[in-house]
């Protein structure tokens, strides 16, 4: 009998509802501004996990850029920081797939398998149980792509440059897209979180790896992802940025988001 990892933040971090949220991503995507698709979509996303009233119009903008890759990108790595359950390295789950009210997502157990081997990765149903930063991205890309195979990593207690080498392996090519789910600063005031996230995002545009997790939550999947970019020869965008105080929070205590896409720097395949 398959193991379902059944939802966990449905009906509060987004809508519950299978209809509704339907509704609710597709609203979300058609309002990006028409983004400049270029032939091929991005290799790597930096995207947002907060709920989706907060972050979720950030989340869009970052996930309209997948048309291009709609039906071309089979495989998806998604990597978030663990906010529930303390992690040393790297959890995988120990589910068949994923479940959101749209419907299953299927992983990838080959590479699943792959990663088991390694010795920084463990296999923990409760590091996953619980977490939204997974998650809330997966009704986006249910909704971005046709059928993909899913790779969820949440990140625990590990060095950026270690996780940078378990990553390596499962780069992939162009039918592999890698999301990266992370925050920017948390609970400053407006107009402080404005000018740290800002600097922060100069940055990772910059591929200036050495991010701190007072800077971003997800700060050691993005110096991983910004190690290996540098080294295929990918630029950073910046797509958009925000915090809570600009949506649906007040202004006293904001949460920063970004939507960072990152492509190849000419038309060679990396």
């Amino acid at each position: 009998m398959s193991a379902i990892r059944p939802p966990a933040v449905a009906g509060s971090f987004y809508p519950g509802e299978s209809v509704v949220l339907r509704m609710t991503v597709d609203k979300l995507l058609r309002e990006v501004d028409e983004p400049a698709i270029a032939a091929r979509a991005p290799k790597v996303l930096i995207v947002p996990h907060a709920g989706y009233i907060y972050s979720g119009p950030v989340a869009a903008t970052g996930f309209a850029l997948l048309k291009a890759g709609r039906k071309s990108i089979r495989r998806v790595v998604l990597l978030g920081p663990a906010h529930r359950v303390y992690i040393r390295g790297v959890a995988i789950p120990e589910a068949d797939a994923f479940a959101t009210p749209l419907g299953p997502v299927q992983l990838d157990h080959l590479l699943l398998a792959q990663l088991a081997r390694h010795p920084r990765v463990v296999s923990s149903a409760p590091a996953h149980a619980a977490e939204h930063s997974l998650e809330v991205q997966l009704p986006f890309l249910q909704s971005a792509l046709d059928d993909f195979l899913l790779v969820p990593l949440v990140v625990g207690e590990i060095d950026a440059h270690h996780l940078a080498s378990l990553l390596e392996p499962i780069w992939g090519d162009d039918e592999t897209l890698v999301v990266v789910s992370s925050d920017l600063s948390h609970y400053r005031a407006y107009d402080a979180a404005q000018a740290i996230d800002r600097a922060t995002v100069e940055r990772i545009v910059a591929l200036n790896a050495g991010l701190d997790h007072q800077q971003a939550c997800g700060a050691t999947p993005i110096n991983a992802a910004l190690e290996i970019a540098g080294r295929r020869g990918l630029q950073a965008r910046l797509i958009s940025m925000c915090n809570s105080g600009d949506t649906a929070g007040d202004r006293d205590r904001v949460v920063g988001y970004c939507a960072v896409a990152f492509e190849p720097q000419h038309d060679g395949r990396h």
